[in-house]
């Protein structure tokens, strides 16, 4: 197997994997002394668990201005909604969007634009759907507000899901990250939501696919209108 193929199918590990992907192989390789079927279904699960904690390297767009997707999935909600009030960011509601992440998706988080992190707030609460609007004030959730460059307030709410049962933050306040790096994730499928500085429009649609990374969710040097689009 080329160098290529093998960087394709191995992929770096999260951390967080460590403590589970050993346990699932341990299982798999007792029930194949149970009965071999169930021993491959362990296998298949081992596997699942590997990638689910993946943590591939991103080509992250430097110019600035950009606000990058925070976590691969697709967007599932776009509107204007109050953040979480532990942030203190005040009443009035910003532009939020929503990218759900599935149990298939990569689930290492990212920062959306570089600047520091002047809060962290961690709320326990419900495992709802984590695609349901209701799962942002309800769930258990972990909230950093992003000081910009420009002095502008970002909101990045990690949601945690219906089998989600652990939100990982790994900055501290102050810390101060560029578009792009890592800060957290989620075990095992939720939702980040984005709250927008004011005047910052979506340039995604609903039903789309986002990259943690890579994908532009919005430009604050733009004036361009919020974008429409269908999924087909």
């Amino acid at each position: 197997m080329s160098a290529s193929m093998m960087s394709t199918v191995i992929k770096p590990i999260h951390r967080e994997g460590w403590r589970f992907i050993p346990i699932f192989a341990v299982v798999a390789l007792v029930l194949f002394f149970v009965w071999e079927p169930l021993g491959w279904i362990g296998v298949g699960l081992t596997v699942w668990c590997y990638y689910f904690f993946r943590d591939p390297m991103r080509v992250t767009p430097e110019r600035e201005g950009l606000i990058i997707s925070p976590a691969d999935g697709v967007i599932s909600l776009l509107e204007p909604a109050v953040p979480p009030e532990e942030l203190g960011l005040g009443p009035d509601a910003m532009m939020r969007v929503s990218v759900f992440m599935n149990v298939f998706n990569c689930h290492v988080n990212r920062l959306p634009i570089a600047g520091e992190i002047t809060k962290i707030s961690y709320r326990p609460g419900k495992f709802l759907n984590a695609s349901l609007d209701k799962a942002s004030v309800d769930n258990e959730r972990n909230s950093l507000v992003v000081r910009m460059e420009d002095g502008r307030d970002l909101a990045v709410v990690q949601i945690a899901g219906l089998v989600a049962r652990r939100i990982v933050c790994e900055v501290p306040e102050g810390a101060r990250l560029q578009t792009g790096e890592r800060f957290g994730m989620i075990r095992f499928g939720s939702r980040l939501d984005v709250y927008l500085p004011e005047g910052v429009q979506p340039l995604v649609s609903l039903g789309q696919t986002m990259v943690a990374g890579e994908t532009v969710l919005a430009d604050i040097t733009s004036a361009e209108p919020a974008r429409t689009g269908r999924t087909r």
